[in-house]
């Protein structure tokens, strides 16, 4: 039967998949609790289950914006046993509550390591735990540097190697759909999907889940 062109999913749709899907692990759902009363920015939890299965056959990541660490527990859940992951931000009070979580999940600090300083600083600098070469890099700090972001990690990206970035669609000012106000970092959110998606070294898309998920291989 063909499928209706003309058709989008709908509240019932998404709250079926919900239904299908596996409940999230306890300290995921403690980190979505934590976020709430400061406003912690944390990526949406559908989008956190597509960056875990992501992961899978991921066993060196780096992360931009660690933040109290849910998307970096997503990640570590689901890489395979021996995975690594390197997540940069110079926030160490947000990071402590994300060790602390980790720990909760039963993740070993050997698995996660922290950078505790601004992240172009870190990659200018040649900090020794971003050397790479990396499997998946996950994108989700300061929107403005969003492409210095993907400037840097390119030359530490392996063949094959994803990357992933959050908030693309940016509550719907990057398409146009919602207004934007100058500076507010919808024009450099433009500029960096326009990027990586016309660049020939990637091949990717832009997935409607949360508030948008760029996914792309890197092919060089």
């Amino acid at each position: 039967m063909k499928s209706d062109s003309s058709w989008s999913p709908g509240a019932a749709d998404l709250a079926w998949i919900e239904s299908l899907a596996r409940p999230p692990h306890p300290v995921l759902a403690a980190l979505e609790r934590a976020a709430e009363p400061g406003g912690v920015p944390i990526l949406d939890r559908d989008s956190g289950r597509i960056l875990s299965a992501l992961t899978a056959d991921r066993r060196r990541i780096v992360e931009v914006g660690t933040a109290i660490g849910y998307s970096t527990l997503w990640m570590a859940l689901g890489q395979p046993a021996g995975g690594t992951i390197v997540t940069i931000d110079p926030d160490a009070s947000r990071t402590a509550i994300a060790r602390e979580h980790w720990r909760g999940a039963k993740i070993d600090d050997a698995r996660i390591q922290v950078v505790n300083e601004p992240a172009l600083d870190a990659f200018r600098r040649g900090h020794p735990d971003l050397a790479g070469p990396f499997d998946l890099a996950f994108i989700d700090a300061l929107k403005e540097e969003y492409s210095a972001y993907l400037e840097a990690i390119i030359p530490r990206l392996a063949p094959g190697a994803l990357v992933v970035a959050d908030n693309v669609l940016w509550s719907g000012r990057a398409s146009g759909a919602r207004p934007s106000r100058p500076d507010d970092g919808t024009e450099a959110l433009r500029a960096f999907s326009a990027g990586v998606l016309g660049d020939p070294r990637f091949t990717g898309t832009i997935l409607p889940v949360g508030d948008g998920l760029l996914v792309a291989a890197f092919r060089p």
